[in-house]
Parts: structure tokens; sequence; C-alpha cells
């Protein structure tokens, strides 16, 4: 009984950027800069595709909610940093960090199932055009989508329940800006044996799977593409997957970067910096990528924010 109590009443300290206060101040304004512009950059994907008919199409619906994912990706971790780096404070508590954990991995996990969607969305594009209106109906749309949800959600819940069967005694330091489950893990002092096991197996295979229906998808693209005999055609054919083909590689590229700094040291500053790439710079980035890139979602914000002044 008065183990529970002390679980329950425990604060874990978030170490992360607080370790030197002379820069708190630029640390707030830069990192609050960056949680209003992508959740703005987000919104306003997905308004534009809700707003314009045009964009009623599987892979917007894709992009939708991988916007909205995005969203809460990083409304998992920064609101959080902004109130202790503001409040000079490093805890959150129990609850509040097993419940940083649940979302982070549900959103974290939604992302990586969205870039694999997307990924066969565009190989059925490219390598079945004349098929493409049979094989995404929205049918298959909503169940690709769904099981995605479904996936994340159970993933998450068995790993945050797994968490609270664990006993923390003495060490709360977590070397990091928000509640990363392996860290946390690690802090405990009862048997870990299958939070780890849990840990590795499930989060290995969720990451080679979609990865490997991403490579599968992009080898067959690549091919068809190498197959169209004018150079315009080659250039049309890709430029419908150029944007998603940048979002998966950052994606992968700063995912990668956490995995080999936490495998190089758990508390290293490369190990933060690499993990804020990857779950703060990576949301941000993606609506500029989707923009920038694609003529349809400029069209669409170009109409959503004329008709915007428009109305004021």
């Amino acid at each position: 009984m008065g183990l529970g109590n002390q679980t329950n009443a425990l604060e874990f300290i978030l170490l992360g950027f607080f370790q030197d206060s002379e820069h708190q101040l630029m640390l707030f304004g830069l990192f609050l800069s960056m949680f209003i512009v992508t959740f703005l950059g987000n919104l306003f994907i997905i308004i534009a595709i809700v707003s314009d008919s045009h964009l009623h199409t599987p892979m917007y619906f894709f992009l939708f909610n991988l916007s909205f994912a995005d969203i809460g990706f990083i409304s998992t971790t920064v609101p959080k940093m902004l109130v202790n780096i503001q409040t000079q404070s490093r805890s959150i508590t129990y609850a509040g960090c097993i419940t940083q954990m649940y979302f982070f991995m549900v959103f974290g996990g939604m992302d990586t199932f969205l870039l694999t969607v997307m990924a066969y969305d565009r190989f059925v594009a490219i390598c079945h055009p004349l098929h493409y209106p049979v094989i995404m109906n929205s049918h298959l749309c909503g169940l690709l989508v769904l099981t995605s949800w479904l996936i994340s959600l159970s993933y998450s819940l068995i790993q945050s329940l797994l968490m609270l069967r664990l006993s923390f005694c003495t060490n709360w330091e977590i070397r990091h800006f928000y509640c990363e489950l392996a860290q946390a893990i690690m802090l405990a002092c009862s048997d870990t044996v299958i939070n780890h096991i849990i840990l590795y197996m499930v989060t290995g295979l969720l990451g080679f799977v979609p990865f490997s229906g991403i490579l599968f998808s992009y080898t067959r693209i690549v091919s068809s593409i190498l197959r169209i005999p004018s150079t315009y055609g080659k250039y049309k054919a890709f430029s419908t997957c150029g944007s998603h083909l940048s979002v998966v590689s950052l994606f992968y590229v700063t995912g990668l970067g956490v995995y080999l700094s936490s495998e190089a040291s758990s508390s290293s500053w490369k190990g933060i910096m690499a993990s804020m790439m990857y779950t703060v710079v990576t949301p941000m980035l993606n609506p500029f990528i989707y923009s920038l890139r694609n003529t349809d979602i400029k069209r669409a914000l170009k109409k959503l924010l004329g008709r915007t002044f428009y109305v004021q």
C-alpha cells in the first residue's frame, strides 16, 4: 500500500534543456514560435482540404489525417516544456508522464502508418493508374486510416499499462525534455524484463513493417517511372510523389538519428537534439513541404486566405 501511494505521488524531473538558465528566455521564444508555426501550418492544411472539394481525394484524405497527427504529436511535448521553462520548473507528475507517453506513442505511430498508407496510395496511382479509382475507394481509405488508429491506440495502451506496473524508488530524473518511454523504464526499481521485451519487439515490428512497405512501394514506383519514354512524363509522374518522398526521408532520417544517438548515449546532448528534430522540427516542416511542392494545396491555400481576408 505504501509503495502504491509513493508511486502515485511521484514526480519525474525532466532535465532536457534546463541545465543552462541563461538561455531559458531564448529557448521559450524558439519553441513557442515553432509550436505556433507547426500548429497553424497543419491547421491551414486541414482547413484547405476540408473546404476545397477538389481535394476530396484519397491522397488528401491521408494528408488530412497526417496533419492532424502532427498537431497532436507536437502538442504532447512542447506545451509542457514551455510551461516548465516559464515557471522554472522541471517536474512532471507521474500521471502526466504516463499520459504524455501514451499520446506521444499514439501520434508518433500514426505518423509512421500514415506515411506507409500514403506510399501505397502513390504506388497505386503511378503503377495502376487505370484501376486507381476502383482500388483506392472510400471504403478502403477509411479502413486503412481506422486500422492505423486502432494499432496505434492499442500499442500505446499496452505500453502505458506496462508502465503502471513498475515501481520507482529514488532516481526520478529523465534526461530528456519529455517523458521518453525507454528512459523512464530504466528508472524503475522493479523487474522491467517484460517492458523491455515488449518495447523492443513491438517497436521493431512497427518500425520494420511500415518501412518495408514504403521501400517496396517506392521500388515499384521508380521502376514504373523509368519505363516512361518521355522526360516530361517521368517528371510529371515523380512530381506526384515528390512531397511524400521528402516527408518520408525527413521522418526516417531524424528517427534513425534518435535511435543511433540513444544507442550511443541516452543522456547525450546529441540525443536530445536528434529527438527535437524528430518530434518538433519534422512536424513543423511537413506543411511547408506539401504546400511548396504541391500546386493543388497552394491553390487551395490561396483561395482560403483570399476568402478569409475578403470576409474581414
